[in-house]
């Protein structure tokens, strides 16, 4: 009898800026001592859809200390401590959603849509119930894109998909024992300067800075991240780095907009900085979707002499 196929733990939601399409790219700018089999601990102040944490638990598992992952998005964080702590009630309650959805016609489904759409932003009084609504939602809206307006209502369309895979047990469950190792925190970034040492190695995934009028996709949470937050995570960056953390930070090339724009080439002088090429999947036009020129900035000498 052939051996069945364990499933990796990858993203259970569809999130602007995902970074599995950049993981080859990540891999390339880890620090030396991950691959050198050094033990670390692994932080990732804005998890988003997790799919760099996800990799780095498969691959370096072994040498983990410790795994922390945080964002202010609460509904997203408040998913990730279901998935870990109650998958079991979570797909009963995913099943009840998928037996009432997929029987409807068009415009029956898109009735249910917005009314659980409502009932998610009039927050559910317990977190299966809104963990479900969120990853129901996330599979049923337009171009699975999460987004909030300025009162921190979720506000995507819907999406009329034939046959939306709006949800996988094998993928909630092998996601829910991951996380078993993951320490999961709702906060600012700065919360999590507490585990930067010279055994650390911190992710930075922010709201990317637009690169257009049309790519205002970072409204993850009512709180705007816009060039001075990117200047004060600028600030933090040099904060870990101090501390002796490596670290690595992605955001969008400004230059894929105006070719003088060196925001970033200007804030991280003293960093490296290697452009890398990365595919476009949310946009509001097919047109504004392809390739285009992503940062990686890097502190990777912090650590050459301990």
């Amino acid at each position: 009898m052939a051996d069945q196929q364990v499933t990796k733990a990858t993203p259970f939601l569809k999130w602007a800026g995902g970074k599995r399409q950049l993981l080859a790219a990540i891999e390339q700018s880890l620090p030396d001592f991950i691959e050198l089999g050094r033990r670390f601990n692994y932080i990732e102040p804005f998890v988003g859809g997790g799919a760099v944490l996800f990799y780095i638990l498969d691959q370096y598992g072994d040498g983990l200390d410790k795994a922390v992952i945080c964002d202010q998005n609460h509904n997203l964080i408040q998913a990730y401590e279901t998935i870990k702590s109650q998958p079991d009630l979570l797909l009963e309650k995913l099943q009840f959603y998928r037996d009432e959805y997929m029987p409807r016609d068009k415009v029956a489904r898109k009735d249910f849509y917005y009314e659980k759409r409502e009932e998610f932003n009039n927050k559910p009084s317990n977190d299966i119930d809104n963990t479900a609504l969120m990853i129901f939602l996330n599979r049923t809206c337009f171009n699975g894109l999460y987004r909030v307006n300025k009162s921190g209502g979720f506000n995507v369309p819907f999406n009329n998909a034939k046959d939306p895979p709006l949800y996988r047990p094998d993928l909630i469950n092998a996601i829910s024992a991951a996380l078993q190792r993951v320490e999961i925190i709702h906060g600012d970034y700065k919360d999590t300067i507490e585990y930067a040492g010279p055994d650390s190695f911190f992710y930075f995934d922010p709201p990317y800075k637009p690169i257009s009028k049309t790519s205002h996709f970072n409204s993850y949470t009512k709180t705007k991240f816009d060039d001075p937050e990117q200047v004060r995570l600028k600030e933090f960056c040099d904060e870990v780095n101090l501390k002796g953390s490596s670290f690595l930070l992605s955001n969008s090339d400004p230059k894929n907009k105006n070719p003088d724009d060196t925001f970033f080439e200007d804030l991280y002088g003293e960093y490296h900085i290697e452009t890398v090429s990365a595919r476009r999947s949310v946009n509001s036009k097919k047109g504004g979707r392809g390739k285009i020129n992503e940062l990686l900035i890097t502190n990777p000498d912090v650590l050459k002499d301990q």
